[in-house]
């Protein structure tokens, strides 16, 4: 393609700001369209999509629609005359006219290996349900949900320190480096897409609070792992004598007993049995309280050995 592209960007949080300036530095953005604004916080003032806040810093139109089909939202992309849309998190379902607008359709920046978790939270589940790696697709998206052909995909090994905060970051850095990488070869018919295998389709729903939950029948690695994959929401947590307390770092270790027995706490830390092995507390946030180390915590709520916390 001689000329930039024209380009339609769609996308919400902070995970799609380095893809926006991915675009920027690819073609010419002709529009932003991201989620409307909504409150937040205890003020429950109107919090602006980080998409937004750098767009109008970068002196791009943005659109805000509070429906894509009912209002008909494809009459205002035709005009633009886009060769493309380019989607990252964007948080709605794009319906078949809006997909059909641009010249060559929209592509997705999806933060999984698909067809390896479609849906809301794969950065998230990965994590939690113990993969070794984990990567971004460049997709063409269709109807279906994450179900559109392979443009490209990289891929990121998993690390045993790794949280669905950090994982995020790196991701949203790949995403950019794909759209860079990929995007022009696409638009000039370099890339063709590859359809994906369905029968290896997994999902990744939308997290919940619920989801934070500890439940100590569980064997401690898969604990562990979760605790790290919903940090910094929703968090992992249990309740120490009808207190909600969040768990904020934790190592496996190999003790025995009844599952959410407390094993052993000391200075070392809370030590709690599950379903196999044990979870060693090793920083917690009391409800309404700062951040602190177990030891700290047991300095003014001491638990007897023995006793059953969740």
């Amino acid at each position: 393609m001689a000329d930039r592209p024209r380009i339609v960007f769609m996308g919400t949080p902070e995970f799609a700001v380095p893809s926006l300036e991915a675009c920027v530095a690819l073609g010419e953005v002709v529009m932003v369209v991201t989620q409307p604004d909504k409150p937040k916080g205890r003020g429950r003032e109107l919090g602006v999509p980080p998409v937004k806040e750098w767009a109008l810093a970068h002196g791009l139109a943005v659109r805000q629609p509070e429906k894509l089909k009912a209002t008909r939202f494809h009459e205002e992309l035709l005009p633009l005359s886009a060769d493309v849309a380019v989607v990252a998190a964007y948080g709605k379902i794009l319906p078949p006219e809006v997909l059909a607008a641009p010249r060559m359709g929209c592509v997705n920046v999806h933060a999984s290996l698909l067809p390896k978790y479609r849906g809301a939270a794969p950065i998230q589940w990965a994590i939690a349900r113990g993969e070794e790696k984990t990567g971004v697709c460049l997709m063409l998206l269709e109807a279906g949900l994450d179900t559109g052909p392979l443009i490209a995909c990289r891929e990121l090994a998993l690390g045993p320190a790794d949280t669905g905060g950090s994982l995020h970051d790196s991701l949203a850095r790949m995403g950019a480096e794909i759209l860079r990488a990929e995007l022009p070869a696409f638009l000039e018919g370099e890339r063709v897409p590859v359809p994906q295998d369905h029968a290896r389709a997994t999902l990744a729903p939308i997290l919940k609070k619920e989801d934070g939950r500890l439940d100590f029948g569980q064997p401690a690695r898969v604990l562990e792992a979760r605790l790290r994959a919903f940090t910094p929401w929703p968090g992992a947590f249990t309740h120490i004598r009808g207190k909600l307390v969040k768990v904020l770092r934790a190592r496996v270790a190999d003790g025995r007993g009844a599952a959410g027995e407390v094993l052993g706490a000391d200075h070392a830390g809370i030590e709690i049995a599950c379903g196999e092995g044990s979870l060693f507390f090793v920083e917690v946030l009391p409800e309404g309280k700062r951040p602190m180390s177990a030891a700290q915590f047991l300095s003014g709520h001491p638990l007897g050995k023995g006793e059953k916390i969740g």
